[in-house]
């Protein structure tokens, strides 16, 4: 009931909201931005934000969970908008809040990797994070997409040059930001072509990348625990620790 009720204050208003979890020891500490998913229809943070957040404490991150706006407030670039406030707000506290500015990264899972991955397929004036972490991430509004995601960002009846502008993998140059990613092979929400299709662009372009594939794993599954996607949280951080 305690998750529920956090995740329901912050997302009913659908309005911007950035929930900070601080570890409070007066030091200096890395720090990730966290996007939840729900098909740009929700804010998922009871699986896929105060989970990771918690994680994150405990291995010595600062957190922070974005609420962005959702469903007929989706369209784009409103939800862009959001996440570009909430980095500029992080970076206008850094000192109060003991922030490592030069040590940070940006996590998003299914839409909200969307999310995360889009602001550097366009010049949105945000600092460059040290890596991106995207957790079974849609990365194509077109043929392969999540209908749901495509639906609240672009509308019912999107063209095909807005599909195209907002499908990441398109766009992919060499100032993206070195990534690790992740799909199951069983997810029936978003299709695993997406996260091919970025493999693809990273491979093209030459992004320094990791990808994990996880058997009899689906979708929503946020941490892994109990499943064969249990190791993608000690990879991404191995990742983002280990250049």
């Amino acid at each position: 009931m305690k998750l529920y009720r956090v995740f329901y204050d912050f997302w009913r208003s659908n309005t911007y909201a950035l929930k900070p979890y601080l570890i409070n020891d007066g030091k200096k500490h890395p720090f990730v931005i966290i996007c939840p998913g729900g098909g740009y229809g929700m804010v998922c943070s009871h699986i896929e934000g105060i989970p990771y957040a918690e994680e994150l404490n405990k291995r010595g991150y600062h957190a922070f969970i974005l609420f962005y706006r959702v469903k007929k407030k989706a369209r784009y670039p409103q939800p862009q908008e959001d996440l570009q406030r909430a980095i500029n707000t992080v970076f206008s506290h850094a000192d109060e809040w003991n922030l490592d500015t030069s040590n940070w990264s940006l996590w998003g899972s299914s839409a909200g990797g969307h999310l995360v991955a889009s602001m550097f397929i366009e010049d949105w004036g945000v600092p460059k994070p040290f890596a991106l972490v995207l957790i079974y991430p849609v990365i194509t509004l077109g043929e392969h997409t999540h209908l749901g995601t495509r639906k609240y960002l672009l509308g019912k009846a999107p063209t095909k040059e807005m599909m195209d502008k907002m499908s990441i993998h398109l766009h992919i140059n060499k100032d993206f930001p070195r990534t690790y990613f992740w799909n199951g092979t069983i997810d029936k929400s978003v299709n695993p072509i997406n996260s091919d299709l970025l493999e693809e662009a990273f491979k093209k372009v030459g992004i320094p990348y990791k990808r994990d594939v996880f058997i009899n794993v689906g979708h929503g599954v946020g941490l892994g625990k109990k499943t064969n996607a249990k190791e993608w949280f000690n990879n991404a951080i191995e990742f983002i620790e280990n250049e």
